[in-house]
């Protein structure tokens, strides 16, 4: 008996082996979710999105959920370390509820640009932070993404409140994360710090259940907190960081080509997310002035000046390594 293989039947057979390979290939991807508390039109989600994504698609799927939809805002690094999750956006403030010497990089008026920022993050300094964050929690830190300048956001006009100095915030309840370190941050800028979930700020605003709240001004933007707000006290008080954090379990399972693709994407989405933040942030003054909110700067030395002092005398300096602050300090601007 012969047999005679058609091309058709060799095109068909070769389809076939096609279909069933690449099938093979896609299921040997490595899955990396990321749950973030940020909406989907934040400059971090756009730049992981669209630098982070297709830098590693060839052996990845980056599947990311914005706004909390996949883990609440808090929950994300413990999920990480029981193996529910590859990654998320955290911040020092975070970091800090299992490390207390991270408040060092959390507190007032310390990291003074976002230049400043990847300077420390690439230091010597910070390696063993990194490790620690490594081998007790399992979570790597890939890169460091500026968030922005932190600044009051009331929703009174301003000549019911007319913030110059942190006396003028006495009584007023400003919505902060509900971590230890930010709800010092909030005491030490003189106002009643009110902890809540990112995703419940804007009705607290409209309702009146906050007075205001504290984010850079492309965050306020992003999540319309102008539609419900009237001024902003452009205090400065924190040029705040998030960090790009990946399971250690799932990054140490890489080949090492995979890993070094996985940070130099990293790296590259956190610079693109940081040229387009800080270009937002000179731009979007004349924005909300627009909507009607009055901007305006007060006495941001008296503020600097409390909120160091304040941080000087805590618990949580007690916790800063010996030298670190100097070291961060000597890297600054």
């Amino acid at each position: 008996m012969s047999f005679v293989i058609t091309r058709r039947a060799l095109l068909a057979a070769t389809a076939v082996l096609a279909i069933c390979t690449s099938g093979t290939l896609a299921q040997d991807k490595i899955l990396l979710r990321l749950s973030g508390v940020n909406s989907e039109t934040d400059q971090r989600a756009i730049a992981l999105v669209n630098v982070f994504g297709p830098a590693v698609a060839e052996f990845a799927t980056f599947e990311p959920h914005w706004n909390g939809t996949l883990f609440q805002q808090g929950t994300e690094l413990e999920a990480i370390a029981s193996g529910d999750l590859e990654m998320s956006i955290t911040s020092a403030q975070e970091l800090a509820t299992f490390f207390p010497e991270w408040s060092v990089f959390a507190a007032g008026y310390v990291l003074q640009s976002a230049e400043h920022q990847v300077r420390v993050f690439n230091d010597p300094l910070m390696d063993p932070f990194k490790e620690k964050v490594e081998s007790e929690l399992g979570v790597r830190l890939l890169a460091p993404m500026y968030l922005g300048r932190r600044q009051v956001n009331l929703r009174q006009p301003r000549s019911e409140i007319d913030v110059k100095t942190p006396a003028d915030l006495a009584g007023v309840n400003l919505r902060m994360p509900g971590t230890d370190a930010w709800q010092f941050l909030g005491r030490a800028l003189g106002a009643n710090p009110t902890p809540m979930a990112f995703t419940e700020v804007y009705t607290a605003l409209q309702t009146g259940a906050v007075d205001g709240q504290d984010n850079p001004l492309p965050t306020v933007v992003d999540a319309k907190f102008y539609e419900v707000t009237k001024q902003i006290a452009l205090t400065s008080h924190l040029v705040d960081w998030n960090f790009i954090a990946i399971s250690a379990e799932v990054y140490n399972g890489m080949t090492a080509e995979q890993q070094a693709a996985v940070t130099a994407a990293a790296v590259a989405a956190a610079d693109s997310g940081r040229a387009a933040q800080l270009a937002k942030e000179e731009e979007l003054v004349a924005f909300l002035e627009e909507k009607g909110l009055e901007i305006y700067e007060p006495d941001v030395a008296a503020f600097r000046t409390a909120v160091q002092s304040a941080y000087l005398t805590s618990d949580f300096a007690a916790s800063w390594p010996e030298g670190v602050l100097d070291a961060v300090n000597a890297l600054g601007d």
